[in-house]
């Protein structure tokens, strides 16, 4: 059973729409861990369930290794974000996002740059082309929110 797009868009464009707010109010300039916290707020009083510096094992030949990676944050346990406050993105920053996915096995991910003047030039969603199976075996209703919940 493939990932429902239509699902995960509904998700995606609310998470865009909460950074966007926080970001309209704060504007661009301001360390991470200030939009990182606005958005955290945000994102849970709309209703979201966000967990913070979600640790992700590397597994090398069998053998599960903690090296320190953490995800910023994990919405509704579907969605990544990946939260930077930089110049411009660079193609390290997509190669983070997109080993994270690999990684954890999560199905999508945004990397979002708040260090902009119009927060969605800095968005950048990556799909995992191959999610771990959790994610295909399981009802994707935890990813569906009321539409009256997503203003």
């Amino acid at each position: 059973m493939p990932i429902d797009l239509e699902r995960v868009n509904a998700l995606t464009e609310a998470v865009i729409g909460a950074a966007i707010k926080v970001h309209k109010a704060l504007g661009p300039g301001l360390l991470e861990s200030v939009y990182l916290t606005c958005l955290l707020f945000e994102l849970r009083r709309m209703g979201f369930t966000v967990r913070v510096n979600v640790p992700i094992p590397v597994t090398y030949d069998g053998i599960h290794l903690d090296l320190g990676f953490r995800l910023d944050v994990v919405v509704n346990d579907y969605l990544v974000l990946e939260i930077k406050s930089v110049k411009k993105l660079a193609p390290i920053h997509d190669a983070q996002v997109l080993t994270y996915l690999k990684l954890s096995g999560f199905p999508i991910a945004l990397l979002m740059n708040f260090n902009v003047t119009l927060l969605k030039t800095g968005v950048k969603r990556r799909i995992n082309p191959h999610p771990a199976e959790r994610f295909l075996d399981r009802a994707v209703d935890a990813i569906d929110k009321p539409k009256e919940d997503l203003r």
